[in-house]
């Protein structure tokens, strides 16, 4: 696709992080060469700016000679590139330099265009640079882990390359790239930035809806499973409320079980007068849900689209005015708001697993097995997914409350927003283990009924039996758990028609 600098909707960020091409759009490089050029006259006239000509953060008040301003630059990328951790996800990797290559083509950060077209390259020929993880805290951008995207297109540190890890000096050559000599502004313009917190917070959000999506139907499947009623699901109730993701999920909920024979079968003589709130308030908690992923997928559709550098470069007249659009709070408050989205949807899901492994409650064979007491049936994968929620609760305490002065205390509140986002992945791929639990429990409930369920949740079931078989007797249940996640990282489920953040 061609990015457009300031103008890439969230569905091209997500093309990216799933693995498209990307190519920056021709008619963004005269806008960066004017602003090249107005570095260049800054540098000229010899006053001191900050980033330019003067030392960082606590060392701002230190001139640097006009020699010394390439040796600068160099010496700024190799000091901060002091991360630590496991490397970065390639595709969040993918995703950062996209994000980083957008900020810099707005023609308000001074590089050069070859600067520009070098993550171009990198991208690409799908070169990309060893990040380690840790050690950003969101503000004075995410300094160390662009730092290390930085080092490797001078020709150091470390870059994937097909399929291997090898010196960044040794992967350019065989990409057929030379290494980046920086000018002026440009190590400075490469490290200030929240794209590291932004890529990883815009990985989470995808990760989530997809999850979300999921979840929608694998409710929809334990309510059948359990007989459960689908009045609670009228749109008359929700318009009273008038809360748009509760309204929608509404309606996806009673699509999903429109024709089912299930629910068919017991409309009329049912005992029960209202199912437990996790059936019967589904609306209510996943449409909050989905109005607070909604709201995150704003923000972080802005910041993705927005200049982070500092000092910024005006070219009309030639100016260089330092602020904080480094600071990551808008993004930091977004990752909070997903960590707690995706921790409901999770804890609704679990509700509902232990519901129907309670015969009390579901009114089905104990643990969902056939001969419950020679078998334990699905006693465990309860136990399993409470386990991950209770992960995932702890890792939702939000980040954003937290600050630990930098820089001598140049740099005295920060965001934490760079691991506040770097838990969605963490959180998701225990949310993915929560769902695929109860994708494999209520299916299992509604093979005890004779008749069948709607057509879409039909095709569920479909999906799921074509790779794991009904459970008759107790067997080695880990591999049934991975087949399932894995039909969930694979969007399996139809999931087409449901709400989503855009």
């Amino acid at each position: 696709m061609n990015l457009i600098p300031g103008n890439v909707s969230l569905a091209q960020w997500r093309d990216i992080y799933k693995g498209g091409p990307v190519r920056l759009a021709p008619s963004a490089l005269p806008a960066v060469e004017r602003a090249a050029a107005a570095v260049a006259e800054i540098v000229a006239a010899g006053a001191p700016v900050y980033g330019i000509n003067t030392g960082f953060g606590k060392l701002a008040s230190v001139r640097i000679a006009e020699a010394d301003l390439e040796t600068l630059q160099r010496n700024l990328v190799l000091s901060h590139a002091a991360g630590v951790g496991e490397p970065m996800p390639i595709a969040v990797a993918r995703l950062m330099m996209a994000l980083k290559m957008g900020s810099l083509a707005q023609g308000a950060s001074g590089v050069r265009p070859q600067t520009v077209m070098m993550l171009e390259k990198m991208l690409a020929k799908n070169l990309i640079p060893v990040i380690p993880a840790q050690g950003s805290v969101g503000a004075s951008g995410d300094l160390a882990p662009l730092a290390h995207m930085t080092t490797a297109m001078i020709g150091h540190g470390e870059v994937f390359w097909s399929g291997k890890r090898v010196s960044a000096a040794a992967g350019l050559a065989a990409a057929g790239l030379e290494p980046l000599i920086l000018g002026p502004k440009e190590g400075l313009a490469l490290l200030n930035g929240t794209q590291f917190s932004t890529a990883y917070a815009l990985a989470g959000l995808f990760e989530a809806e997809a999850l979300f999506r999921a979840a929608l139907v694998t409710g929809a499947l334990s309510t059948d499973a359990a007989k459960g009623s689908d009045a609670p699901f009228d749109p008359r109730i929700h318009a009273l409320r008038r809360h748009r993701g509760q309204a929608e999920v509404a309606d996806a909920l009673r699509d999903l079980m429109a024709g089912s024979a299930i629910r068919a079968s017991h409309t009329t003589g049912d005992a029960r007068v209202q199912d437990p709130y996790c059936l019967r308030c589904q609306p209510q908690v996943m449409g909050a849900v989905l109005d607070l992923l909604r709201q995150a997928a704003a923000t972080l559709g802005t910041e993705a689209n927005g200049v982070t550098d500092n000092p910024l470069i005006f070219t009309d007249p030639a100016e260089a005015l330092s602020g904080g659009n480094f600071h990551a709070e808008p993004v930091a408050f977004a990752a909070d708001m997903i960590a707690m989205a995706v921790c409901e949807i999770g804890s609704l899901a679990e509700r509902r697993l232990a519901m129907l492994v309670d015969p009390a409650l579901s009114g089905l064979p104990a643990f969902l097995a056939p001969k419950p007491g020679l078998n334990s049936g699905f006693m465990i994968p309860q136990v399993t997914a409470a386990a991950l929620v209770s992960e995932n609760k702890g890792r939702a305490f939000p980040a954003s409350v937290d600050n630990i002065p930098t820089s001598a205390n140049q740099e005295d509140h920060v965001s934490m927003a760079a691991h506040g986002a770097r838990r969605l992945m963490a959180m998701t791929e225990n949310l993915r283990g929560i769902i695929a639990i109860e994708l494999l429990a209520a299916v299992q409930g509604c093979d005890f009924h004779p008749m069948a369920s709607s057509t879409v949740l039909e095709t569920a079931r479909a999906v799921l039996r074509e790779k794991v078989p009904h459970l008759d007797d107790d067997r080695y249940f880990a591999p049934d758990i991975e087949a399932a996640i894995e039909l969930l990282k694979n969007a399996a489920l139809p999931v087409q028609n449901l709400p989503g953040v855009a």
